[in-house]
């Protein structure tokens, strides 16, 4: 989807009325399970989907069903205690955690959790995604921080969230997965998938050197247009003068776009030196110790 389409779809999510009745919402929750199960973010029983019916009541997967093949009858409705009101199947522990983040934000209708690959190759490897790359991650998603590693299905896990849950919508669960969350369910799963599709090319460009970030300038235009869309849980925001891309992590070449191109690789003969420095302190280090 391009930018200016997402744009528009999110403007039409704004203008959508309450007429949908529960049903439509299970069907919704069904198909957005199918989606995730053919993408790959769910292996087995993996991954759950919740949606927001009331201010005290939410539908949810149930545990141990497979997310590509789930009927609307096996969905589950909870309390906001976790309790569970309805169903003939048990609902998803990790309900929890969509619950954590219903409580803290209001505005959040929808929560989608699952593994994507290469989503959760940085959750795994514990490294923030680096930003200002490409527009519509700056659009869609934008920060996305890592939540301190927790049990899955336990309270810790759902309160783990919590330190992150007003400056994003999307959060990296440390050696789990990711959340993400919205108004609307489609929208928090074309968040998951365009952050997914960005990891991949991530991975893909530090195999050709490395990708160059977007200059600054030209992302505040980016911040800009989510203001305008009303769009307000990048910290980016609200901070004064702050780093913009600041979060360059990945260690494999990402550069600032002040030439508008990656950097040169290091000239051979710098490169034999230091291999030659680096040989000569280790032997010293090595015939010290066979002198003792």
């Amino acid at each position: 989807m391009t930018v200016l389409g997402w744009i528009r779809v999110h403007r039409g999510f704004e203008g959508k009325g309450k007429m949908i009745n529960e049903f439509q919402l299970r069907q919704q929750i069904c198909d957005i399970g199918h989606r995730i199960w053919l993408r790959g973010y769910c292996s087995g029983n993996e991954g759950n989907i919740s949606i927001r019916l009331s201010k005290d009541q939410v539908l949810c997967t149930p545990t141990m069903v497979s997310k590509g093949f789930m009927k609307p009858g096996d969905l589950c409705k909870v309390d906001f205690s976790g309790k569970q009101i309805e169903g003939t199947k048990r609902r998803t522990s990790e309900v929890l955690l969509h619950l954590e983040i219903y409580k803290a934000r209001a505005d959040v209708k929808a929560v989608v959790h699952c593994h994507p690959p290469h989503l959760t190759a940085f959750a795994i490897s514990r490294r923030e995604i680096p930003l200002c790359i490409v527009p519509e991650m700056e659009l869609m998603v934008g920060h996305v921080p890592i939540a301190d590693y927790a049990t899955p299905g336990t309270d810790e896990l759902a309160k783990s969230i919590l330190a992150h849950v007003n400056q994003c919508n999307t959060v990296l669960l440390a050696n789990h997965g990711v959340v993400c969350w919205s108004k609307e369910l489609e929208d928090a799963y074309f968040k998951l998938e365009v952050a997914d599709s960005y990891c991949r090319v991530l991975l893909l460009a530090a195999q050709l050197g490395g990708a160059t970030q977007i200059p600054k300038e030209q992302v505040q235009d980016l911040l800009e247009i989510k203001k305008t869309l009303g769009i307000t849980d990048d910290p980016r925001l609200k901070a004064q003068n702050c780093d913009l891309c600041g979060n360059d992590q990945l260690g494999r070449g990402i550069t600032c776009a002040g030439s508008g191109r990656p950097e040169r690789d290091v000239p051979p003969e710098q490169m034999e030196a230091l291999v030659r420095n680096i040989t000569d302190q280790v032997m010293t280090v090595l015939s010290r110790k066979t002198a003792s």
